[in-house]
């Protein structure tokens, strides 16, 4: 009698381990389903960030077919926002834009004009539209700023589009601030447009910061170039297309 009792409860446990196995079974991925359900799932911010970096210094003012670089650069940017991703956060630094008779001053000539946010074309373009060329050429100055300051507690990887008529003058290299960058960061990609430039040294100083943080580099000595060069690098898709087109 006793042997049959043990038996009887011996099977009871059985029963009962396979009964909260089978409910288990139907209850756990129920539970899953709601934990990972788009509506408690916060997707990480992950769209562009895009920082042009342009020149206003003095040299910008010189006239280049018949129109000043200055304007030629004021048109090409006008032209090239409006068919910027919405979804990409734009922002301007400018340097040069400023007259210092101190040599200090004037290789700290960088500002931010308009901080990185979304839509911001209409606003960058009243911002260009009032700035005049009138100093130096800051250009690694900037390039810290940029990357200290203007892109600092942005995730993903963040692009500069720097746009130069001439190379450093301020008695530093952004060849060599780029290759220290690159040792420490690998979310940097700066892009140059050498607009006008005819010096080799500045040159290869421009190619290298291109080079180095994976960017693209571009000589532009026309107005058509340097729309070309700047749609080569903001709207890669649309130079493809037009290829295709003349192909056919």
């Amino acid at each position: 009698m006793a042997g049959n009792i043990q038996n009887l409860s011996k099977r009871l446990i059985l029963d009962m381990k396979k009964f909260l196995f089978i409910i288990c079974f139907i209850i756990l991925p129920v539970f899953a389903y709601e934990v990972y359900s788009p509506d408690n799932y916060n997707y990480k911010e992950s769209g562009d960030k895009l920082l042009f970096v342009v020149d206003f210094s003095n040299s910008m003012s010189e006239y280049l077919e018949h129109k000043t670089k200055v304007n030629q650069v004021k048109e090409m940017m006008n032209y090239i926002l409006p068919q910027i991703s919405p979804e990409t956060k734009v922002g301007l630094r400018v340097y040069g834009h400023t007259c210092n008779l101190i040599a200090f001053n004037a290789c700290r000539s960088s500002e931010l004009i308009v901080p990185l946010g979304l839509k911001n074309a209409s606003t960058i373009s009243g911002e260009i539209t009032r700035l005049r060329p009138r100093g130096m050429t800051p250009i690694t100055y900037s390039l810290k700023q940029a990357v200290k300051k203007d892109l600092n507690g942005f995730d993903g990887v963040k692009h500069i589009i720097l746009l130069t008529d001439g190379g450093e003058n301020c008695d530093e290299s952004p060849c060599d601030y780029s290759i220290e960058l690159m040792k420490t960061r690998r979310d940097i990609k700066i892009d140059v447009i050498a607009f006008n430039v005819n010096d080799e040294d500045d040159l290869a100083q421009l190619k290298c910061t291109a080079d180095v943080t994976g960017g693209m580099f571009s000589e532009a000595n026309t107005r058509a170039e340097l729309f070309r060069s700047m749609e080569d690098m903001i709207l890669p898709h649309k130079r493809v297309e037009a290829m295709i087109y003349t192909g056919e």
